[in-house]
Formats: structure tokens, sequence, C-alpha cells
């Protein structure tokens, strides 16, 4: 992230800086806030409630909502009624607009605990590990738009949330994280279950606060979820000390924010004069192509009509996946990169213009730097001044919101049409009709074996049977790579995977909050045995909260992303990579059925081509969970492959583990 996020970590310590009224007029004509900062949420009916996702987060002159407290917030405690810190904290939350958090109690957190069970607006999803609550508070965040929010206790429980906040910030995913902290006269004396986790995670979260004064709670959830979910989003960290969520206190609703340094590095509305430039390079390009990543997650509609208007061709990052349809035949190229198909990176290796929108040319995408996009000018729009040349040095670049920037280059080219109709014509038909020749030489393909079932089928019927409609959370690994590859999304937010990071245990989890945030989607776990098993104890809070997530396990008894690259790089000798039981090899171990059953969960086992769409089917009919073993041969291979630091002329098209290389 860049440096300019970088704020002090202590309450006390930031009390001096100057200060932002939220009821600033030069505020409330100057900056939009990403949501309401207090929508009512006052019954239990309203849990169901979501409020409607809208992002603005650079410095704007428009006259939309800004920051500002509504009215509307009925507190259960009088206004000069002393309540403790946790009350406090809760409140804070309710007052954000959260309705779901995911908690997993302990000794110096049960105090927020309890305050949780007197909140009437508030569900805790309880899950079975502290990882499993920040993983379901990510897929919270990534299905619904709106910050995710877990809580955990201090220690270990802290410790455990370290996954998560790193994959957060890679991901840029809008995360508010809450650990009891042991009480201030003990912190480091190295007290029973303490851990310095403000220092420990630093590095991997946006911004972290340690709480020393019980007054500044209601300023610091306020700042933590400002934070997250403006300029790029990330994790936010609050560590609260026992002893502050115990003390009694009547808390100051109307304390300004203290993030002057913040709010002054936040992006402005791009400049026409930059956006007429980029509009300049793509009349004069002959092959363009837009490179797009997570950024446009929030500017589907307005990168849709850019492609209606200008005919560039999409090719998206496993990040960017559903922000442009991918079942559009004529414009998508779906994936780049290392993965990615062979006719997305051709078209990154041919362009003259690389339109690189909500990216950070990532290792996996662009492989040898110097080959990437060599023949081409590149124009670089992103939020995070930091991204900007860090590692493509671009022709032409715009630090500010896509959505903005989308936007205004909408309107110029809108004008343009209209007043110089025949002077001003995009046609890159020619262009796409050599990308189409490259769809029909290198299709995404596979091969079938006998009555074996080959993973890229059942993603591929799995999407046939849901109409590309469900929500796709994975694991790491291959079936992650293919479920990026076969299954169609067409929006954005129907796919939730651990990018940056690649953790593998996600899967599981972030159905859990995709499920909770999106109650009436279909969700899918498209997981791998490996990955699965990493978080399979949340299988007790998807019966327990009764969630409809379908997990399609792609069982191959091995890690099988390692076991390819031992095929093609090490003569296929495994070390270590196989997860079944030496002893009985031609068995299924573990049994997933038992881990099913185990929380009263239905579940079943397909092994034949032949009985794989019935398999499927019943899995999305069977009303609540359903876990689906799908046994696959391991021998099967991702591709195509550029291997890692190579360029298009490397990439691999053909082969499995069948093979000797």
């Amino acid at each position: 992230m860049a440096a300019a996020f970088t704020l002090s970590t202590t309450s006390s310590t930031i009390s001096n800086s100057p200060s932002i009224s939220p009821n600033s007029s030069k505020l409330i004509s100057n900056f939009t806030l990403p949501f309401p900062t207090n929508p009512q949420k006052t019954t239990v009916a309203s849990l169901s409630h979501r409020r409607p996702f809208q992002i603005t987060n650079v410095l704007s002159s428009s006259d939309k909502t800004i920051l500002h407290e509504q009215d509307t917030f009925i507190s259960r405690f009088a206004p000069d009624e002393p309540r403790k810190g946790c009350d406090v904290l809760v409140e804070a939350l309710e007052r954000e607009g959260v309705t779901d958090v995911f908690a997993y109690p302990g000794g110096a957190s049960m105090e927020i605990h309890q305050a949780l069970t007197r909140s009437k607006t508030i569900r805790n999803v309880l899950p079975r590990h502290e990882q499993g609550g920040v993983f379901a508070a990510e897929g919270y965040a990534r299905a619904s738009g709106l910050p995710g929010v877990c809580i955990a206790t201090s220690g270990p429980g802290a410790t455990n949330l370290v996954s998560g906040f790193a994959d957060a910030l890679l991901d840029s995913i809008p995360l508010v994280a809450i650990t009891g902290q042991v009480p201030r006269r003990m912190i480091g004396t190295d007290a029973f279950q303490e851990t310095p986790i403000v220092e420990v995670t630093r590095s991997i979260t946006k911004h972290n606060y340690l709480v020393l004064d019980v007054e500044d709670i209601p300023r610091i959830v306020k700042e933590a979820f400002f934070l997250a979910r403006s300029g790029r989003p990330g994790p936010v960290l609050i560590d609260v000390p026992k002893d502050i969520q115990q003390q009694m206190v009547v808390p100051n609703w109307d304390q300004p924010m203290r993030l002057a340094g913040y709010m002054s590095r936040l992006p402005k509305p791009p400049s026409t004069i930059l956006l007429e430039q980029v509009i300049r390079l793509v009349s004069e390009a002959k092959r363009p192509v837009l490179y797009v990543g997570g950024g446009c997650l929030n500017s589907s509609e307005e990168l849709r009509r850019f492609v209606e208007l200008t005919g560039i061709p999409v090719a998206s990052t496993l990040m960017g996946l559903g922000s442009y349809p991918c079942s559009d035949e004529e414009f998508a190229l779906q994936m780049l990169g290392m993965h990615g198909t062979v006719y997305a990176n051709y078209a990154v290796e041919k362009s003259d213009l690389l339109l690189a929108f909500g990216v950070r040319f990532d290792d996996r995408v662009t492989g040898k730097l110097e080959a990437f996009a060599s023949r081409a000018k590149i124009v670089h729009i992103d939020i995070d001044s930091a991204e900007i040349g860090k590692n493509k040095q671009p022709h032409v670049s715009i630090c500010g919101d896509v959505k903005l920037a989308l936007d205004g280059l909408n309107s110029i080219l809108d004008e343009k049409q209209k007043v110089h109709t025949n002077k001003f014509n995009l046609d890159f038909s020619t262009w796409r009709k050599e990308l189409n020749e490259q769809k029909m030489k290198y299709p995404l393909t596979f091969k079938t074996f006998g009555d074996a079932i080959p993973p890229q089928y059942a993603i591929q019927m799995l999407d046939e049977l849901t109409g590309g409609k469900a929500i796709i959370s994975t694991g790491v690994g291959q079936h992650q790579m293919w479920a990026a590859q076969f299954y169609k999304y067409n929006k954005p937010r129907q796919w939730l995977t651990s990018g940056g990071l690649g953790a593998m245990g996600f899967g599981l989890p972030a159905a859990i909050g995709a499920a909770v945030a999106r109650p009436d989607a279909i969700v899918v776990d498209i997981d791998g045995d490996g990955s699965f098993i990493m978080n399979v104890q949340e299988l007790a809070t998807i019966r327990v909260e009764n969630l409809p997530v379908k997990i399609m396990l792609l069982n191959n008894q091995h890690l099988g992303m390692v076991v390819q690259w031992e095929d093609r790089f090490y003569k296929a000798n495994r070390a270590h990579t196989y997860l079944g039981n030496p002893d009985k090899e031609f068995e299924i171990f573990p049994n997933m059925l038992k881990f099913a059953e185990a929380c009263d969960i239905p579940a079943a086992r397909v092994t034949k081509l032949a009985d794989l769409r019935e398999a499927i089917q019943k899995m999305l009919d069977t009303p609540g969970p359903y876990l689906l073993d799908v046994i696959v041969p391991h021998q099967e291979h991702v591709l195509p492959m550029i291997p890692s630091g190579g360029a298009f002329k490397d990439v691999i098209t053909e082969g499995d583990g069948r093979t000797k290389y």
C-alpha cells in the first residue's frame, strides 16, 4: 500500500491532529462518503435489509450526501446514561449500519460478546476458528461491497486473524477487525494471552488502533470504517483493552474524525485534459486492449458502456472477473496471465495500446516484465498512487477512482460522436477478427479419459445448471484456476477468491460470509481437498446457521497445483504432495462424507462422468447446505500455463501428468 496510508497507531497519539468536523461545510461540498454512516437499524426484521451499494472514493465537488450522522438512530440508552465501553463499541457498529459480525469469544473479548447479546440489530455468526471468522468477513465484504466485521480475543485469537488481514490488504477488501486486549496496566508484561497485535499487523493492515481512552471509541470506529472503505479499501484493526471495555462512560457521538493528512491525500476527480489524452491514444490505436482488475468491480456499468462506445476487447485479471460479462463472445477475452487464455495473452502481446484500469501489474499477470505489452503504449488508472509506475511505467497515468474516470471518458466519447459523427469513428473490427481467430485456434479445452470426471467439465456443468448466476468461492490451487476459466461470471461480486495471498482454506468460510450477505443467492464453494480440510470445522457453522452453502469438492487426493509443478519442473518426484493414506492408496482418504455426516449436512460422492449432471442437480435442489465429493484424476494440469517469470512465447498448451517431461 502507499506510504500515504500510514498513520499513528494509538488513539492517544493521534489526539493532537487537526480535527475534521463531520458537519464541516467544506467537506459537505468537497467529499463524498462511500456509504451513509448511520442507516436506521432498529428491528430484528431489518437484519435482512441491505443498504444500496454505492462507492465514490475521491474528493469531489458534487453535492451528494456526505459525512454526517443521520438523526434517525435510536439508542437503547438515554443520552446522558453511563454505559460500558463495550456497549459504546457495539452501538458504534450499529451506527455504521453493521447488521452481521463474525465473532469468536475469549477472555479478553467477553465484554464485547455480552454487549452483542444486548443489541437488537447485530447478528453474530459464530465461526469455529478465528481464521474462519476473518475469511467469512472477507467473503461478506467481497459479495456485498460493504465492510466485513470480525471480532476475536487477545493473544492466539488475534494472531489467528493475521492471514485474513494480509489477504484483505493484497486484494483491497474493506474489513474492520476488533480484538480484545489485556488490561492497559498489563500491556507489555507478557500477561496471559497477550500479543502486541498492533505491532504484529502494522505492515499488513491499512491502519490500526490501540484504544487507550474509552471516550475515543466513537471516533475511532467512525474513522476505522471510513478508512476501510475509502480510497483503496483495506483492513483496519481496533485493539481494545479489557478494562476499556468495562469502563463506564457517557459517549460523545459528535466527535470529529482526525484524518486531515489522509483526507488531503485522497485523489481528486480525474483531469479532463488527461482523459482527453486517453481518448486521443484510443483514436490513434489499431490494436487496443482493456486490462481490467479488481478496481473495476464498482464500475461495471461504466466499463460496459466504454466497451460499447469503443469496441475495445476486454481481458480481466483474476480479481477483475465479472466486472465485464465473461459470456460476451464478441468482446470478452476472459482471464489473462499465467493461467489466462491464449487469446487474452496474445492480445496483450500484440497490442499497441494497453488500457490498464484498476490493476497493479501483478507478477502472475505480467510474467517477465520487460516482455509484457512491450509494443504497447500504456494508460494506467488506479486509486492508489503507489501502484502507478511500481512495476511498469505508463505513458499516461491517472491517480483516481476508475468509476469517475470511465464516466468522464464515456462523456467525452458521447460528445465526440455527437459532434463529429463522420470524423470520429472507432473501428477495431479487424483487430477483433484477428483475436477471434485465436479463440478458434486455442480455445479453453480438456480431455476425457473413460469414466473419469474431468474437473473442468464439473465446473462447466455447474455453470450450465446455475445459469451462470451463482456466487462462487474457492480455495487455492488447480480448482481455483479452473473455476476462473470455466465458470462464466457476468456480474461483479460473483467471484470470491484469495488472489494476492493465495490462502488455502479460504473457500468454505468465504462462502459463509457470502451466504450471510446475500441470503437469496446461490452460493457454491468450489474447493479442493487440500484447501477444504484447512477450515473444515466451519461445516459446523454452516449447519447451525442453516446457511444454504453448496460445496462442490474436486477431490484428487493431492495438492494438485504443486503436483503440476512437480510434473513439469521436478521430474514428477512427489515431495509430500499426496494427501491420501499411503497404506490404502485405492481408498479415498480422508472420507469427506464423514465430516459432513458429523455436522448433519447431506452429502454424496460421484465418481463417474455419466452420473455427474444428476449429482450436481441434486446438490442444487437440496434445501440448505450440501457437500458433493467429486472424485477427479490427479494427473490433470491447468492449461494454458506461462511458467513463472516467462513470456507469452513460453506458453504451454499441451500435456498433463500422464506425460514425462
